[in-house]
């Protein structure tokens, strides 16, 4: 079986947990013998190619389809959405307005048919202009090569998933690993709700990282729980090296690692580090990221009085991460809405006690992490306390923790995702 996978990042070059899940994913892929053509915006080169063929879409040309520009607009007609309420015009003259506005949108498509885009693989403010041109290269690409299966990473690739469904007629599976309400609340970005909705309603099955974001997937994008199906994510541990690492301060860690954002619960980690430290001085609180709370997250820290015992890190990846890890004696994920959440599992296989939000997709799979809710800092500094306080607490959870989490592997998950998709196949 071969799968045409669309993401959005791969590592070494990774912003998240995205790229990490998609890595591990087609390792076990590989496994289960499933070969996987793995498309990214932008490739260095240096990504692993021994678990995936990678296609680099920046090397690609919108040329070789056998469509076309008039026909291939027709039948992806996602790809540009303008408005055609014109006040005050007949019938006749309204059709002909639209027809010559189809033509000269083929005239302009035609243009820039043979041309390569030079894509960044980031989060900056052309990404939407990004996922339309990653949609049309994923639709030359799909007829470029042969495949039973498309797969499609959250909403960033759902065009280019759906273009190659409607150009190939091969079935969709998208992956939710997180939606709009989980990254914004209530205060969703219509444009990307718009597209998670499309790329949801056109797959023949959908996959949710926990059936925590299942439910949402259901209850608010209106989707058929027929054809919803939960595989919880799992963790890689290939190529991680046992760490002897020196901290260089004599008290104790308790660490937050992720996007300083909304989602992520920043604020909640700082106020019960700060109610910690009333009762518990012989500490460190760390919190490693970066994201739009950063600065105010500073400042708070600052405003209670704490900065001496309060570090920001800024962004790590890779063998940074682990080493933050083999530093901590505590590990913190206090997220408002996580689909799933990989940093415990990192931090426990590194045998690090976890204290979790119960809003979180891995609360499901976890029996021995400390789950409190998110909002509720009096227990979480409590938990905090408890770890610190009572060294045998701390031990328990950490043997037991790397117990637990050593049984979650990507080959398992990626069983699960090949039955899948052998469902779709007639």
């Amino acid at each position: 079986m071969r799968v045409l996978m669309f993401g959005w990042e791969f590592p070494p070059h990774i912003a998240g947990g995205l790229g990490t899940a998609c890595y591990g994913m087609v390792r076990g892929l590989a496994n289960n013998g499933v070969d996987v053509l793995f498309v990214m915006p932008s490739a260095s080169g240096d990504e692993d190619g021994r678990v995936a063929r990678i296609i680099n879409a920046s090397d690609v040309e919108a040329a070789d389809i056998t469509c076309s520009p008039l026909d291939f607009l027709e039948r992806i007609n996602f790809l540009r959405i303008g408005t055609n309420m014109i006040p005050y015009v007949d019938p006749e003259d309204f059709t002909e307005m639209v027809e010559k506005d189809r033509h000269s949108q083929a005239q302009e498509f035609r243009i820039n048919f043979k041309q390569k885009y030079r894509f960044s693989g980031k989060y900056g403010t052309n990404l939407m202009e990004e996922v339309a041109r990653y949609a049309l290269v994923g639709g030359t690409i799909a007829m470029q090569n042969q495949f039973d299966v498309i797969h499609a990473h959250d909403w960033l690739t759902y065009p280019a998933g759906v273009a190659a469904k409607r150009l190939t007629g091969k079935p969709l599976v998208i992956h939710v690993h997180a939606t709009e309400y989980d990254r914004s609340g209530e205060n969703v970005n219509t444009q990307v709700y718009a597209l998670e909705k499309m790329g949801m309603e056109a797959a023949d099955r959908v996959i949710t990282v926990s059936n925590l974001t299942r439910n949402i997937v259901i209850n608010r994008y209106g989707i058929s729980p027929d054809k919803v199906f939960t595989v919880h994510n799992a963790v890689d541990f290939s190529g991680r090296s046992e760490l002897d690492v020196h901290r260089g301060v004599p008290e104790k860690v308790v660490t937050f690692l992720g996007r300083i954002t909304f989602q992520k619960g920043p604020e909640y980690f700082i106020e019960a580090a700060n109610k910690v430290l009333k009762y518990y001085k012989n500490v460190r609180f760390v919190m490693a990221g970066s994201g739009d709370l950063l600065n105010r997250s500073i400042r708070r820290v600052a405003k209670l009085g704490i900065s001496d015992r309060f570090h920001f890190t800024g962004f790590l990846r890779g063998a940074d991460v682990q080493r933050m890890f083999a530093m901590s004696d505590v590990y913190v994920m206090p997220s408002v809405s996580e689909p799933f959440g990989i940093s415990p599992l990192e931090a426990m296989r590194t045998g690090v006690p976890t204290i979790i939000s119960k809003q979180s997709g891995v609360a499901e799979v976890l029996r021995h992490s400390i789950k409190v809710d998110f909002w509720d800092i009096d227990a979480m500094a409590d938990a905090i306390y408890g770890i610190l306080r009572y060294p045998a607490l701390g031990v328990m959870a950490s043997r037991c923790g790397l117990d637990e989490v050593n049984t979650l592997k990507w080959n398992n998950a990626a069983k699960k995702i090949k039955e899948i998709y052998l469902s779709t196949i007639d």
